[in-house]
């Protein structure tokens, strides 16, 4: 047998029939030897690279599958969670408009109280004021017949004598008697 690196130089030079060996040189390999090991590759190998890449295929199905259910599931928390928001928003305005509407109202109310309050405030004005006119008004009186009566008194008491006043008097009794009959 030849040396390897004999086998190496001499690119021509092939072993002899009946040796069996392992040539290095990759450019002096034989094709058919290459396409026989990758037969027995392909042969062998394809049912396990068959089997790997199902595997492959049935985890990424698997994957893609819970990935569209969590899709599904996040769309539908989404929309439940939209619908709560267009809820509460709803609510936010109907809340906002109903105490914009309590605020007038009461503003109104208030208005109105204030109104009746100073309504009834000048007409106790007007009424204390009318009083207060009249109580003035009758203490004048009073001290005006006051005044007349003492003045009649005194001129009476100086003009009148005892039968003077005993006929007045007489004519005053008779006048009243006389209304007394026209009544009955």
């Amino acid at each position: 047998m030849k040396n390897v690196t004999d086998a190496f130089l001499s690119l021509g030079h092939w072993p002899f029939a009946g040796s069996f060996g392992f040539n290095t040189d990759i450019l002096a390999t034989n094709p058919i030897n290459l396409s026989v090991v990758i037969g027995v590759l392909i042969f062998f190998g394809k049912g396990v690279l068959s089997d790997l890449l199902d595997n492959r295929k049935q985890r990424i199905l698997n994957t893609i599958r819970n990935s569209e259910e969590l899709r599904e599931g996040a769309i539908e928390q989404l929309e439940k969670a939209r619908a709560r928001l267009r809820k509460v928003e709803s609510d936010a305005d109907q809340y906002r408009v109903n105490e914009y509407a309590a605020i007038e109202r009461d503003k109104l109310n208030l208005i109105n109280s204030i109104y009746t309050t100073l309504e009834q405030q000048e007409k106790n004005n007007k009424e204390t004021l009318r009083f207060e006119q009249q109580r003035a008004i009758n203490q004048v009186q009073q001290w005006v017949l006051q005044q007349a009566f003492q003045g009649a008194l005194g001129t009476l008491s100086s003009c009148l004598n005892n039968e003077l006043h005993l006929r007045t008097i007489s004519v005053n009794i008779d006048i009243l008697g006389a209304m007394q009959e026209l009544k009955n």
